[in-house]
């Protein structure tokens, strides 16, 4: 099992570009009150059919040539599961995909979010064509870093150039800081 939730991001998501995403948008909202994590990972690939939907859910199955076994998302499954939560995937042919894992938030069985910051710059590093929206929600406060926002500012320049990506890590590691550490209420 993978020993951080960004890492199984990270799966989903090359999931998506594996099956022709140009749009992947990541979501991970926390709320306290509710102690619950939600991570939602939606796609406009290809899509699957209802079949591909329920196998996709199966360790040994996978589209891959690569390897026998797909664990990514069973491990997610897995992984939500143990916190008391779920997995559900929504998916139609020619639309897209969207997984959804729910998480006890405050579960002694969940693991650890884990470097989000990196994923992304992994994912935006590796895929520079590909757009990623990334939003998170900590009880209704939001931050947000879209790529489709960072193209319109930089015009022709590559995301996955070596000062772009240092410049998206700052914005990510900047934002999510301010997310999770507001600055207390002046009176």
């Amino acid at each position: 099992m993978m020993q951080e939730l960004s890492l199984n991001v990270l799966d989903v998501a090359e999931n998506s570009v594996r099956a022709g995403a140009s749009l992947v948008e990541i979501t991970i909202e926390e709320d306290t009150a509710a102690d619950r994590l939600t991570i939602t990972i939606t796609d406009n690939g290809c899509g699957m059919t209802p079949e591909q939907v329920e196998r996709v859910q199966d360790p040994f199955f996978t589209t891959r040539t690569t390897r026998r076994v797909g664990l990514g998302v069973p491990f997610f499954k897995m992984a939500a599961e143990l916190t008391g939560g779920g997995l559900t995937i929504r998916s139609q042919v020619g639309k897209g995909t969207a997984v959804t894992a729910v998480f006890g938030r405050s579960s002694v069985d969940r693991m650890p979010l884990g470097d989000m910051t990196q994923t992304l710059l992994t994912l935006i590093g590796g895929n520079p064509e590909i757009d990623f929206d990334y939003i998170r929600i900590l009880d209704g406060r939001r931050m947000e870093a879209d790529t489709r926002q960072f193209r319109q500012v930089l015009e022709d320049i590559p995301l996955n150039t070596p000062e772009v990506l240092s410049f998206i890590g700052e914005y990510l590691e900047e934002n999510t800081k301010e997310l999770l550490n507001p600055p207390p209420c002046e009176p």
